[in-house]
C-alpha cells in the first residue's frame, strides 16, 4: 500500500476520533448514539489499520489504539440496571403491557371462572365422582385437617418461597409454551380442575367457609396472575396464526418481547401473593379481615393496570422491550 500524507490524513479524520472520544466519555447513550458508537469504532479501527500500514507513527498509533480500547470496554461493559430503570419498568413498561393485553387476559379470567363454577356445580351434584377420586378416609382427612394445615405446617418464610416458586413456574410455563397454544389450555384446565374438585368436596361436607376463607385472601391475586400469564401465552400463539399485516416472524418477535416484560413483572406480583398466602391466609385474623386483605390486593392490581397502565399506554408505551434493547444494541453488535 502506498504511503499517505499523515498530516492530511489526520486533518481529514480527526473529527471522527474526537466524536468517538465524546461518545466514550458519555455515561448514558440513547439508541442513536449507541449505534453511532459502533459505527465510529469501526471507522477508527479502519483508520488505525491504514496508519499502521501506510504511515506508521508511534504516537498516533498509540493514541488510536488507546481510543479503540476504551471504546471496546464501553461497548462490552455490562449495563448495570439503575433505580431509574427499575422505576420505569414498574411505572411504564409493565403496566402498559398489561393494559395493552387486557382483553386477552380478562377473557382468560372470565373463561376460567365460568369453567370452575360449572365444574364445582357439576361435581357437587355427582358425589360418585368424588368416591372414584378419593376413598372416604382420604376425603375425611382432606376436609378435617389436610386442607387447613397445608397453609400453616411449614415456616411462613419457607412456605412463601415455595408457593412463589411454584406459581412463578406455572405462570412461566403458560407464557413459554404459549407459542404452541394447546399446552396453555391444558395447564389452565389442570389448575381450575384441582380447585373445583377440592372446592366441591369442601362444600359438600359443610366446610365452604373454611375453603373460601383460606382460598380468597391470596387466591384472588394469585389466580389472576396465572390467568394473565395464560392470556399472554395465548396472545403469543395467536401472533403467528394471525400476524396482522406484518410477517409472522415480526409479529411473533414483538409479542414475545412483550411477553418477557409481563413474565418479569408477574414474578414480583406473585411474590406479593406468596407473602399473603404465607402470612395472612393462616393468620388468626377474622375471616372477613383476611378476605378483605385479598380483595384490597386484587383491587390494587386492577387499579395498577387500568390507571397506571392506561396512563403509560397514552404516553406511547407498549410493553415491548424493543426500545430498550435498541439502546443496548451496541453491546450486541460489539
Amino acid at each position: 500500500m502506498p504511503r499517505i500524507d499523515l498530516d492530511a490524513y489526520v486533518a481529514a479524520h480527526s473529527h471522527s476520533w474526537a466524536r468517538l472520544e465524546q461518545l466514550v466519555r458519555q455515561r448514558r447513550r440513547n439508541g442513536a448514539e449507541a449505534d453511532e458508537l459502533v459505527d465510529r469504532y469501526q471507522q477508527v479501527a479502519t483508520h488505525l489499520s491504514v496508519v499502521r500500514t501506510s504511515a506508521p507513527d508511534g504516537q498516533l498509533v498509540a493514541y488510536l489504539s488507546s481510543l479503540l480500547a476504551r471504546a471496546r470496554i464501553s461497548m462490552l461493559a455490562a449495563r448495570v440496571p439503575s433505580w431509574r430503570g427499575v422505576v420505569h419498568f414498574f411505572t411504564d413498561r409493565f403496566p402498559a403491557a398489561l393494559f395493552q393485553l387486557r382483553w386477552w387476559w380478562l377473557g382468560c379470567v372470565a373463561g376460567n371462572v365460568v369453567v370452575t363454577g360449572v365444574m364445582m356445580a357439576w361435581l357437587a351434584q355427582h358425589p360418585e365422582v368424588e368416591q372414584n377420586l378419593l376413598d372416604p378416609q382420604a376425603v375425611d382427612q382432606l376436609v378435617n385437617s389436610d386442607f387447613e394445615s397445608y397453609y400453616s405446617e411449614n415456616a411462613a418464610s419457607a412456605f412463601a418461597t415455595h408457593v412463589w416458586l411454584n406459581n412463578t413456574w406455572v405462570s412461566g410455563l403458560c407464557i413459554a409454551l404459549g407459542i404452541l397454544g394447546l399446552p396453555v389450555l391444558w395447564l389452565l384446565f389442570q389448575n381450575v380442575l384441582n380447585l373445583a374438585i377440592i372446592g366441591s368436596i369442601m362444600e359438600r361436607h359443610d366446610r365452604a367457609e373454611v375453603f373460601w376463607g383460606l382460598i380468597l385472601p391470596h387466591g384472588l391475586l394469585e389466580l389472576t396472575c396465572v390467568f394473565v400469564a395464560g392470556g399472554v401465552g395465548l396472545r403469543l400463539f395467536w401472533s403467528w396464526i394471525e400476524p396482522g399485516g406484518v410477517s409472522r416472524a415480526t409479529a411473533l418477535a414483538r409479542a414475545g418481547r412483550t411477553a418477557v416484560t409481563v413474565a418479569l413483572g408477574l414474578g414480583v406480583v406473585l411474590a406479593i401473593s406468596g407473602i399473603i398466602e404465607a402470612f395472612v391466609t393462616p393468620s388468626p385474623l377474622p375471616t372477613w379481615a383476611r378476605i378483605g386483605i385479598g380483595i384490597v390486593a386484587e383491587v390494587a392490581f386492577l387499579a395498577y393496570v387500568f390507571v397506571v397502565g392506561r396512563a403509560a399506554a397514552s404516553r406511547g408505551q407498549t410493553g415491548d422491550i424493543g426500545a430498550e434493547l435498541l439502546e443496548d444494541r451496541v453491546a450486541t453488535q460489539a
